[in-house]
């Protein structure tokens, strides 16, 4: 519950599953619409001794059923202006947050952050984005056969060696070190 109070000590709002065990008082309603599953919201005050003195606020207990699920959860918030179904679907809406960021993780292949400030993090995931477009645009328009971690590897290896763009998306990894050794030999001294 700390972290929690200390949210809402920096004025930002929290939306988690409550717990089944969860000591509280309800102290007020709100008015709900049975018709979008959410069953009841109520204004509570937690009741446990510890639990009060780490969240002396008030907050708001939703209780809700997914048709779609068939399951009951109940949400624990300390927003009180939106509505008790935006409040559910902002809990549903992280999933798709935690996807984002799971493709992001796979496709973008950032192992570690160059600098630590909130732009240099931007700018490097804006240039691994940039560069994964890139990347599909010309799968897209070439018709390339070949996987875009393949592409990627191409011309990852090719990058700093004169060859054209539309020659590489034709080699295999068969043909590559050819064209590697064709193209590199004039500019190889002579002994």
């Amino acid at each position: 519950m700390p972290w929690l109070y200390s949210i809402d000590q920096h004025k930002a709002f929290f939306v988690i599953r409550a717990k089944d065990n969860l000591n509280y008082a309800v102290i007020g309603q709100h008015t709900t619409d049975n018709k979008k599953g959410v069953i009841s919201d109520e204004i509570i005050e937690l009741a446990g001794f510890y639990q009060k003195q780490e969240y002396p606020k008030k907050m708001r207990l939703i209780h809700y059923y997914d048709k779609e699920q068939d399951k009951y959860f109940t949400f624990l918030t300390n927003n009180f202006f939106l509505s008790a179904f935006t409040i559910t679907q902002i809990y549903k809406s992280r999933w798709q947050i935690e996807i984002f960021f799971k493709w992001i993780k796979q496709n973008l292949k950032i192992k570690t952050f160059f600098g630590t400030s909130p732009n240099a993090v931007l700018t490097q995931i804006w240039i691994a984005m940039c560069y994964f477009l890139l990347l599909t645009y010309i799968k897209y328009q070439t018709k390339y056969k070949f996987s875009l971690f393949y592409l990627h590897r191409l011309i990852r290896e090719t990058v700093l060696d004169r060859v054209h763009l539309i020659d590489l998306l034709n080699l295999t990894e068969k043909t590559l070190p050819r064209v590697k050794d064709i193209e590199l030999q004039p500019m190889l001294p002579f002994y």
